[in-house]
């Protein structure tokens, strides 16, 4: 499934809730008036858009309007739709040029921290890059050997201490690491939670203080994570996180599982922390880089039903498609029916006896449901 239809597919809670507010709101207008331009508000506030930015936005369509160049409904809904990709547009892009470049990864427990740093160094790794990951969040428990099984799946090395370790002193470790192994990319995960904001700014200041010690040039990226479903706590969190660190930007993860992705509007808007990457799903490759406007067009382009069903069944074939190859696999490997005796192929030139020899054979399993087990055999036989 490529970028723009995993992005459509995975804001689809959001935009069955915005869209299909929105594309009623206009239905039931014959005319503009102020009472559209209020209901649009709403609508926006309930999206988790937030109240500033809501207001921008109704503020931007009504002059637009008032050109006359916008009329009808469906133009109406195009212009917001522009409107807000043009509020998303500014660093987005990485920009990660240097060799080595670093990213420090922040954010509160349960967030999905841990998953966005595994799931980033696989897409690195998919483009060519070598990655290696620094276990720098010391302080929470199992945060170490979470990393570890990411760095297992990923396929890329890990620098890490024991629990309670110097968070700044493996930094150092994974930076000498880097440079010795003439990898690309460096992904830092730090604590996203200590006992106060003092301890958490001067955590993250010593372990500034390393990286530009080690890697004065460096390009450095400081990214957040955030959680979409908890939605306008997610922008009260980043306020609260900006105050204390130099963040360069966000990632917005389980955009797929809530219907409040108008957060990320706020996010750019209010605070103008630019959007680097957003969570669309559970796999290992739906950490997708934020594209403004194909999340416009998520996020209001309603699509066909029948288009969402082929996209859920062009994922269930592919899956499907695995299984079956390693079924027939295994039924090449095992040549043995259930009774534990060795299953004799027909000739294909032979058919003589094919009566005689199925009722023989009655109490074991007809051919024809044999091979109506497709995909489930590989279940049904270990069954």
């Amino acid at each position: 499934m490529g970028i723009f239809k995993k992005i459509n597919f995975g804001l689809t809670k959001t935009r069955n809730k915005m869209a299909g507010a929105i594309d009623d709101m206009l239905d039931s207008f014959d005319e503009v008036t102020d009472d559209l331009y209020t209901e649009l508000e709403e609508i926006l506030v309930m999206g988790d858009v937030g109240v500033t930015t809501a207001v921008e936005i109704t503020e931007r369509l009504r002059e637009e309007v008032a050109k006359g160049k916008i009329k009808g409904s469906e133009a109406i809904r195009k212009q917001i739709k522009t409107i807000v990709a043009e509020m998303l547009y500014g660093g987005e892009d990485m920009g990660l040029i240097t060799v080595p470049s670093i990213i420090l990864v922040i954010g509160v427990n349960g967030v999905g921290k841990t998953t966005t740093i595994g799931k980033m160094a696989a897409m690195y790794k998919a483009q060519g890059k070598s990655v290696i990951l620094g276990a720098a969040d010391t302080f929470r428990a199992a945060a170490i050997d979470q990393l570890q099984i990411w760095a297992d799946r990923s396929g890329v090395d890990i620098i890490k201490h024991k629990e309670g370790a110097d968070p700044a002193a493996v930094v150092f470790d994974t930076i000498s690491a880097a440079k010795a192994r003439d990898n690309e990319i460096i992904i830092i995960d730090t604590a996203g939670r200590l006992h106060n904001k003092k301890n958490l700014m001067d955590e993250l200041n010593k372990i500034y203080r390393v990286i530009d010690r080690e890697l004065p040039y460096s390009d450095r990226e400081v990214l957040l994570v955030l959680d979409a479903t908890t939605g306008q706590n997610a922008v009260n969190q980043a306020r609260e996180f900006k105050s204390v660190a130099d963040i360069t930007g966000i990632v917005l993860t389980k955009l797929d599982g809530t219907a409040r992705g108008g957060v990320v509007l706020a996010i750019k808007n209010e605070l103008g922390i630019p959007v680097k990457f957003i969570g669309v799903g559970e796999q290992i490759d739906d950490l997708q880089p934020f594209k403004p406007e194909a999340f416009a067009d998520g996020l209001f382009d309603k699509i066909d039903y029948k288009e969402e069903e082929d996209i859920q069944l062009e994922t269930v074939v592919e899956i499907i498609e695995e299984f079956e190859d390693a079924n027939e696999n295994l039924l090449q490997e095992e040549n043995t029916d259930e009774n534990g005796g060795t299953v004799e192929e027909t000739p294909e030139t032979d058919d003589t006896g094919l009566e005689e020899e199925e009722e023989i054979n009655s109490d074991s399993e007809p051919k024809e449901e044999k091979k109506r087990r497709g995909f489930f055999g590989l279940f049904n036989r270990n069954s």
